[in-house]
């Protein structure tokens, strides 16, 4: 079964619209586990748009919960990681003027920078993933800069199904990165824009082993709730598994 990662930073946006404390991204860490999160994800970005430094501090440091930290490669965000000790992390792109990330990392022009990344979070016994583009050659380069994990970018795949245009040919990409990455024996996971719906396509794949969902779980949470959300989640991480 797939596990689901849970995106908790826009319970930080809603609560940073006001300036105040409530809601609480620390109670929400706890929650989506109680839930049934396997894990949960915050980015703790340069511009600390959502999550801030004491959020990820607090966060991190919460017993029995998995945290994975998506991070740039900004030196003082390096720096920031090492210290807090995440049980994951995950290298992305970032870019103050987008509003969410964009495309995968450009692994070839920053090889040398994420490789001495890397290895500092190898020595802390951190586990590091990339966040790449669903392309061989990514996969490739990210098997080069020995890393644990890699998700793959699911924003154009959304998109499509989204539009109901044809997909075929992104999910067919997907596909073939993963089982490179699994014979290379790299763990996949994927994550960007997912909602029901494509998570259930996906899931057609089990190379796939975690699904990484934020922005779609706390917006539909909104007129269900966040259980109801992360049930039926669960329930499609099951699906293909339940096919067989």
């Amino acid at each position: 079964m797939k596990r689901l990662g849970v995106n908790i930073d826009h319970i930080a946006t809603v609560r940073n619209a006001r300036g105040e404390q409530h809601p609480d991204p620390f109670f929400a860490a706890s929650q989506v586990v109680k839930m049934g999160a396997d894990s949960v994800t915050i980015h703790l970005r340069e511009d600390r748009r959502h999550i801030n430094d004491t959020d990820a501090k607090k966060i991190c440091k919460l017993k029995k919960i998995l945290v994975n930290l998506e991070i740039s490669m900004n030196d003082q965000i390096v720096k920031n990681a090492l210290r807090i000790k995440p049980d994951y992390i995950c290298i992305v792109p970032e870019n103050r003027k987008e509003i969410t990330t964009e495309g995968g990392l450009n692994l070839e022009k920053n090889k040398k920078r994420l490789k001495n990344i890397i290895e500092k979070f190898k020595e802390a016994k951190i586990r590091t993933s990339l966040f790449i583009n669903p392309t061989i050659k990514d996969i490739k380069l990210s098997k080069e800069l020995n890393v644990d994990c890699v998700e793959i970018h699911t924003g154009r795949i959304s998109n499509l199904v989204k539009l109901k245009k044809k997909y075929n040919t992104e999910f067919n990409r997907i596909k073939k990165s993963s089982i490179l990455a699994n014979k290379l024996n790299i763990e996949v996971h994927a994550g960007h824009g997912l909602d029901y719906k494509t998570a259930k396509i996906l899931s057609k794949l089990k190379e796939i082993k975690e699904f990484n969902i934020g922005h779609f779980i706390i917006g539909e949470s909104i007129f269900v709730g966040i259980n109801k959300v992360i049930k039926k989640f669960k329930k499609i991480c099951k699906w293909y598994d339940n096919c067989w």
